[in-house]
């Protein structure tokens, strides 16, 4: 057992070292304040504090883990041997950053409760982010840190041990608009088409009369394909499926339609199905608990993962609202237009509530990749190529790298061939 001295121990303090070297490291770790209990123990050890008690593996601790509530405070970054890094521990410390305050920081999302401008949808916007501002967004830097750190450690103490994780590759087929034109009614196939008359959009209209006249199949229904691709390339694969009534937003099929009910629990039988939200339901907790009861209602199995609708994540209170569900995994974690680690992290993780000051029973799985990133690139390589970076990091760190894609996307060939691309990503990192 490594044991951690510090001189208090807080919630943040708890929650930090456990995620570090307990899911990331795979070690087992204790906690204590009492230095007469530190000096006797005679297994791996470090002290947390202001400063070392003799010439023990010492980190040089920030203010961040024992303080409460929110404060804004200057960062600069710095290097850690081509490694991007915050918060400096100074020359007496055995490493040069204080990472397990930089780790809270990222996974607690802390930035996103300081004042910042949201974008059009009510999101907290990438390029609002340490991580984009200072080119690490596609690094899962909190694993990378822990992995440094377990390499030091191992040179003081030769006998340490971790249980090494296991690399795993998640794919995540988002649902949320099942059927471009099939199943749509009459009134909504009347307005759909008038409206792609009023755009001259006469390609859309052959294509609309085509699939509402039984010639062709609708060009989002690719579920058959995807559940063959899933059983050739066995990764794990969840379909979030958005069960909810036409919005503003929310342009579904409606949840009443027995076709469309058929299709959902047709994909059950072969697959995790579970939540994407509506719009907003996000922030309208009866609203989700109907959507919730709704779908599990449905498919006759408990619904417990969630996805929020445009990863529409504002901490805390959406989290908050899936907890009140009895939501226990959510995998919203992610910017739709930017490839990377929004929390810095390629481990699932719990939600620690910064204005409760307790950790929280969700866990947060966060993406790495959405398909809606990768629409400005020109060929199936120019994407791969771009993605293989981040899949090499992760895999490096026996993380967890998880993809979204959108059945609306890979029904399309804007530029690319999506399911091309989609098959190539099955086949590159489900091992």
């Amino acid at each position: 057992m490594l044991l951690i001295y510090t001189h208090k121990i807080t919630a943040r303090f708890r929650y930090t070292m456990r995620h570090i070297f307990r899911e990331i490291l795979g070690v087992d770790i204790g906690f204590t304040t009492k230095v007469e209990d530190f000096i006797k123990h005679k297994g791996p050890k470090i002290t947390y504090t202001k400063k070392p008690l003799q010439n023990e593996f010492f980190v040089r601790s920030n203010d961040l883990l024992f303080e409460q509530g929110i404060n804004d405070f200057d960062i600069r970054m710095g290097d850690w041997d081509g490694l991007p890094c915050f918060f400096e521990a100074g020359d007496m410390s055995a490493i040069p950053f204080d990472i397990f305050s930089a780790s809270f920081f990222l996974l607690s999302r802390y930035e996103e409760y300081l004042p910042h401008v949201k974008d059009d949808l009510g999101r907290f916007p990438a390029k609002e982010s340490l991580a984009y501002k200072n080119g690490f967004l596609e690094l899962p830097v909190v694993n990378l840190w822990a992995n440094k750190l377990f390499g030091v450690l191992q040179q003081r103490f030769p006998d340490i041990k971790r249980k090494t994780r296991a690399y795993r590759y998640t794919s995540i087929i988002n649902v949320t608009t099942s059927h471009s034109f099939a199943l749509r009614g009459l009134a909504r196939s009347l307005g759909g088409l008038l409206f792609d008359l009023g755009k001259f959009r006469l390609r859309r209209v052959a294509q609309r009369f085509m699939v509402l006249l039984g010639l062709r199949k609708d060009p989002y229904d690719n579920f058959s394909l995807l559940i063959e691709l899933h059983k050739k390339y066995p990764v794990k694969t969840m379909f979030f499926f958005q069960f909810a009534e036409y919005s503003t937003h929310d342009k579904n099929i409606s949840p009443n339609n027995n076709k469309f009910r058929y299709l959902i629990k047709a994909i059950a039988d072969y697959s995790v199905v579970a939540l994407s939200t509506s719009f907003h339901a996000g922030g309208n907790l009866e609203l989700l608990k109907t959507e919730k009861k709704r779908l599990a209602k449905l498919i006759n199995r408990p619904v417990n993962y969630s996805r929020l609708r445009y990863n529409k994540v504002n901490v805390p209170t959406t989290y908050r609202n899936l907890i009140e569900a009895e939501f226990t995994d959510d995998f919203s974690m992610g910017y739709t237009h930017e490839l990377g680690f929004r929390a810095g992290t390629c481990t699932p993780f719990y939600f620690y509530d910064i204005n409760l000051e307790e950790q929280q029973p969700l866990k947060v799985h966060p993406f790495a990749v959405h398909d809606y990133a990768l629409t400005g690139y020109k060929s199936i390589a120019d994407a791969l190529e771009k993605v293989d970076g981040m899949y090499r990091q992760v895999k490096t760190v026996n993380g967890e790298f998880i993809t979204v894609f959108s059945n609306e996307l890979l029904g399309s060939k804007q530029q690319i061939d999506w399911i091309q691309l989609y098959q190539n990503f099955l086949k590159r990192y489900y091992v």
